[in-house]
């Protein structure tokens, strides 16, 4: 899996005209799946999304997680984050799953963000054409590869 996190002061997913999901404080997460993700993956990005220390404390040092300050989550599913560049100029996505993988394995990366944060995380709708905006809040931008865990 890979994830681009985004702090934001705010952020907003767009379909047909009609917000889906909207959110203040917190963090915007593009999600990319592929077939070698698992379990162990969505757990182990859950967590560390959730308790990723990158809000400012009292003293303006990023030292606070989304958990901490009481922020919410927007997670957008973004099979492009596993384009492929490699030849010409025509991006490849041969490594995304294919939606009936990717659509229960975004469920359940979705419902352990909720388990791990203790409430309801906003979302995109999967193969829609979604308009997400945001507020990058620094800015901070964040990317995880569940497979280069650095």
């Amino acid at each position: 899996m890979k994830a681009v996190i985004q702090r934001v002061a705010n952020a907003a997913v767009t379909i047909n005209g009609v917000v889906k999901s909207a959110i203040q404080q917190g963090l915007l997460v593009l999600v990319g799946i592929e077939d070698a993700d698992g379990a162990e993956d969505i757990t182990w990005l859950s967590s560390k999304i959730v308790n990723l220390r990158i809000f400012n404390d009292d003293n303006g040092v990023m030292n606070r997680s989304v958990l901490e300050t009481g922020g919410d989550i927007i997670l957008v599913s973004q099979f492009t984050l596993h384009a492929s560049t490699k030849k010409g100029n025509r991006p490849s996505y041969l490594k995304a799953s294919r939606p009936e993988v990717a659509i229960p394995r975004y469920e359940k990366m979705k419902a352990q963000l909720e388990a791990d944060l203790g409430k309801p995380v906003g979302s995109g709708e999967f193969g829609a054409d979604m308009k997400v905006s945001l507020l990058n809040d620094g800015p901070v931008t964040i990317i995880i590869d569940t497979k280069h865990r650095e």
